[in-house]
């Protein structure tokens, strides 16, 4: 009996060991959530959805990443306040963005401050690139880590009513702008009325002719949908922002040194990865937007809007003397 008795407990205690192994392999993955206000098959969404398989395959399954797109958690100023407080662990989010909670990406937000978007792409590669990204999560009132850089290329603008040919089309034209008071100012001193509203407005917003335009890169107004309203599109390229892919502070301190590390590298791969899916789709949207009877309008002289954003530039971009000359350094 004691025999018996015995083989019966053991058979009990392995049972439980069991059981309770799988419940800790269970507890044990985690799944890390991520926003971004574009849709599915958009370049930055795509990226990180890349980065969840190879997260999946490096930790054999323990740690992966839900993706929310198309704005399911709201807009970029709602998802950087749900990773400041640790209810998602990813955004992606633009510079723009970004500015008011750290002021040092606001260089970047400068009109006209890089050449083209190979400058660009120079400078956020670099050492000004990695400096800027520790400012982030260096900021103890951002509550972010700044993970890498993804491209948004250059932003130009478009609208229901003319084609912008010269400054003088933007006269009085509302235009849509991220809410950052830099912004605003550049589409004031260029003639236009400055609108700050979140990303997820911006097509009702055409549509009602609250606002007669906005500015954006070519992927974001077509495959959001804005060119089926807007049907004049300009290529001034005033603004080159680049965007970031940010952790919450919170939750990246709760991970284990080998998992940021992991992370870490990860995000070096997507911001590689995230440039060649923009480069194809940029081609696309551009293919899309002469299919569909889109007013393209290329603007070859842009001294006119570099002129008269100088006063933007004199209010906001004397205290980045030295990295402005930095960046314009880069070649």
């Amino acid at each position: 009996m004691r025999r018996r008795d015995l083989l019966s407990t053991a058979g009990a205690v392995l049972v439980s060991g069991a059981i309770g192994g799988h419940r800790a392999a269970a507890q044990d993955k985690k799944v890390l959530k991520a926003s971004d206000v574009h849709p599915e098959g958009y370049p930055t969404v795509q990226a990180v959805e890349n980065m969840s398989k190879k997260l999946e395959q490096a930790t054999n399954g323990r740690l992966s990443i839900q993706m929310y797109a198309s704005m399911q958690l709201g807009g970029e100023k709602e998802v950087i306040e749900q990773a400041q407080v640790g209810a998602i662990q990813f955004a992606r989010v633009s510079v723009g963005t970004l500015g008011p909670v750290v002021d040092d990406l606001n260089v970047l937000n400068l009109p006209f401050v890089f050449r083209d978007v190979a400058h660009m792409r120079k400078v956020v590669d670099g050492a000004i690139g990695q400096q800027l990204l520790d400012k982030v999560t260096a900021n103890p009132n951002a509550k972010l880590v700044g993970l890498c850089w993804m491209d948004a290329g250059a932003r130009s603008f478009y609208d229901t009513k003319r084609p912008i040919k010269s400054i003088a089309d933007l006269k009085g034209l509302k235009i849509r702008v991220i809410g950052n008071p830099i912004f605003v100012d550049m589409a004031n001193a260029l003639g236009a009325n400055g609108v700050a509203m979140g990303y997820d407005q911006v097509f009702s917003a055409l549509q009602t002719g609250v606002i007669d335009g906005a500015e954006n890169n070519p992927p974001s107004f077509v495959f959001d949908n804005h060119y089926q309203v807007a049907k004049f599109y300009s290529d001034s390229q005033h603004l080159i922002v680049p965007e970031m892919l940010v952790y919450s502070k919170s939750g990246w301190e709760q991970l284990p040194p080998d998992d940021q590390a992991l992370l870490t590298k990860l995000s070096r791969e997507t911001q590689a990865d995230a440039r060649d899916l923009w480069d194809k789709k940029e081609a696309d949207a551009f293919d899309r937007m002469k299919s569909g009877n889109i007013e393209i309008n290329h603007i070859a002289d842009k001294k006119p809007f570099q002129d008269a954003v100088k006063p933007v530039w004199d209010k906001y971009g004397s205290k980045f003397t030295d990295l402005i000359k930095q960046i314009q350094a880069v070649s």
